[in-house]
């Protein structure tokens, strides 16, 4: 029965009560039945309609009345309350009807109201009862970590969806006062520590961690407990579903790889990015990528004047844009197509928009790829940089925001090696123009396109291997929505040549990130799901570093940002050398690397890549569509 029908039946069945109610009262005080029905026929519509509005009014008609609890009780008590009320006021002023009938109507009305409340409800917990047997024998057996009101929600709606097999079996909390009793007829029965006894004991085959609102070090605890069962594990989503009463077994999850990393989210001072923000002309190069994206959300929300997206890749950019235009209706968005190449499109496009605030996201980041065609990483991260940094300051951008890498710091790849070069070209800019150019600089991205998690997620899926290169090799992390945060406020220290570090916690070994996978999928590793180890990939090194030597390290308000100290670039060689690197890379050179180091002695050439060289260059006079792009 739909909802609507119920509504009606309802309304029926409290119809039929008033007047069962109606004519029992008569009966009771020996009142002649039809004289008395057809002289006070106009309280009995009264009647009606006040129960029916009351009750209304208190909601009785949208409750799940086959899942009534207290406060569903006390709603009813409340309604039959007023209008038992009502009635008796009316009776005071009729002729026929008195205030001993009135009491006498409303304790019937009570009685009935309340039984036939109870009968629907018995009748959901039968229901309940005989699915909760048949999920016994046939479902999937689950642990519930967790005995608060997420626990407690959960629970229920296990018993009662009818879109989950799933069967809780016990329950296991912390709070020793909690341990020995019953939630909802499932038993407490000890400590999140003891996870892997009751999983083994009563043959669990999925955890369900219902603590929304711990912290993410003790989450993070109680997850690695939880791996050394052979259970696949999930929790719940946060606090905000539970304070609506929305958690639904469709909203429970598999684990967030975060909860692992034992830190909590980085929290950042929205006032100061507002203050920079708010009723700008802001342009997001690479506006359709992981980061651009995400930048481009987050500006949104902070009432930008004019928000430009610059995306070489249109379907990228399309679907932001969509996501904006719905999310933002009122958002002035300008969604533009074209290459941060191309010198003359960025040029005129920083002439007619005009843009205040740049944040330069555009970018291949690939470090593979990148390793075997070197001369593409220079057109687009050198070159890129160089012709949107220059076509900003012409045009007198107030803020320069480049997106950087910890892959710059002593660079072993050619990607790291460019991104090194475009934190020195905008160090030299901003000697050139009044624009406060700076870098940000930050590693690995949960999640972003191309990044390990959701590699390692689709080898599992595919039954592995789950291939790691190296079983040593570490790396930071952070959130899409963390970095950029970072991001936006590090734009509201900008002065002007600086080199923000985000600080990212602990770095993280990939091959742990791998079994815990692994293990929080419900599989064993080496026995379910293999584990490859490939060896270093060209250009690869172990761990990466945030900050070179000669750098130092400048706190900021924000503790999770840092400052390195801009070096003393000379900006004629510089420019001379980028412009070099442009017309070796347009020549399709075979020396790109080469060239590099010589601006970046940093850089360590990796001797491994032997196998994918470009073809030698051939310095040939360049065509018309290489001059347009200069």
């Amino acid at each position: 029965m739909n909802r609507n029908a119920k509504i009606v039946a309802f309304i029926i069945v409290d119809f039929l009560t008033v007047a069962v109610s109606w004519l029992l009262s008569f009966t009771v005080l020996d009142f002649p039945i039809v004289s008395t029905f057809v002289s006070s026929w106009y309280f009995f519509v009264a009647a009606v309609v006040i129960t029916i509005a009351v009750f209304a009014l208190f909601g009785l008609y949208v409750n799940l009345w086959r899942y009534t609890n207290v406060v569903e009780v006390l709603k009813i008590f409340g309604a039959v309350a007023c209008v038992a009320a009502g009635l008796l006021v009316l009776s005071v002023f009729s002729d026929v009807l008195s205030i001993e009938w009135g009491l006498v109507y409303s304790f019937i009305f009570v009685s009935l109201t309340c039984g036939c409340r109870c009968v629907y409800s018995f009748y959901g917990y039968m229901v309940k009862k005989i699915r909760s047997s048949s999920r016994a024998k046939y479902g999937t057996r689950v642990i519930i970590i967790g005995a608060g009101d997420a626990g407690a929600m959960l629970l229920r709606e296990l018993q009662t969806s009818e879109k989950t097999s799933m069967y809780p079996v016990c329950i296991l909390d912390d709070d020793e006062n909690k341990i020995g009793r019953y939630l909802n007829g499932v038993k407490i029965m000890g400590k999140t520590s003891e996870v892997k006894k009751y999983a083994e004991l009563l043959h669990a085959e999925k955890i369900i961690l219902a603590m929304p609102s711990v912290s993410q070090k003790i989450k993070s605890k109680i997850i690695e407990e939880c791996q050394k069962t052979n259970c696949k594990v999930m929790t719940v989503p946060g606090l905000y579903q539970l304070a609506e009463g929305s958690l639904s077994v469709s909203a429970v999850k598999q684990v967030n790889i975060l909860d692992l990393l034992g830190r909590e989210q980085v929290t950042v001072n929205i006032d100061e990015i507002i203050k920079y923000i708010v009723n700008k002309v802001v342009i997001v190069t690479g506006g359709g990528g992981s980061i651009g994206s995400e930048l481009c959300r987050q500006i949104a929300s902070h009432k930008p004047k004019r928000l430009i997206i610059l995306d070489f890749y249109e379907n990228n950019a399309y679907d932001i844009q969509q996501e904006l235009i719905t999310k933002h209706p009122d958002l002035d968005l300008v969604v533009l197509i074209a290459s941060v190449r191309d010198s003359k499109k960025m040029n005129k496009v920083f002439e007619t928009y005009k843009p205040q605030i740049v944040f330069h996201a555009a970018a291949h980041k690939h470090v593979p790829l990148m390793e075997s065609c070197p001369n593409e990483a220079v057109k687009n991260n050198v070159s890129g940089t160089y012709k949107v940094a220059d076509a900003a300051g012409r045009n007198g951008a107030e803020k320069f925001i480049l997106i950087s890498s910890d892959k710059a710091v002593n660079p072993t790849n050619i990607m790291g090696a460019t991104k090194r070069i475009c934190e020195m070209i905008i160090q030299a800019m901003n000697k050139k123009y009044t624009t406060d150019f700076v870098a940000v600089r930050f590693g690995n991205v949960l999640g972003s396109n191309g990044s390990v998690i959701p590699l390692f997620m689709k080898q599992i899926e595919a039954g592995g291997p789950v291939t790691v290169t190296h079983k040593d090799i570490v790396r930071y992390f952070m959130t899409i929505p963390e970095a950029v945060s970072l991001v936006l406020q590090a734009g509201a220290y900008a002065k002007g040549g600086e080199i923000f570090v985000l600080d990212m916690g602990d770095p993280v070994r990939i091959y742990d990130l791998a079994v815990n996978m692994i293990k929080l999928s419900g599989f064993e590793p080496y026995k379910d799901i293999d584990i490859k180890i490939t060896g270093l990939r060209p250009g690869e090194k172990l761990y990466e570093e945030r900050l070179m030597e000669e750098e130092g390290l400048q706190k900021t308000a924000n503790d999770k940002i840092s400052i390195g100290k801009p070096l003393d670039i000379d900006e004629k060689n510089l420019f001379d050398k980028v412009m070099e690197l442009y017309v070796e890379a347009y020549n399709e050179t075979d020396r790109m690397k080469e060239l590099v180091h010589e601006l970046v002695p940093t850089y360590v050439i990796d001797k491994r890549d032997e196998k994918d060289k470009p073809v030698k260059s051939k310095r040939t006079k360049k065509s018309s569509s290489e001059k347009s792009e200069k």
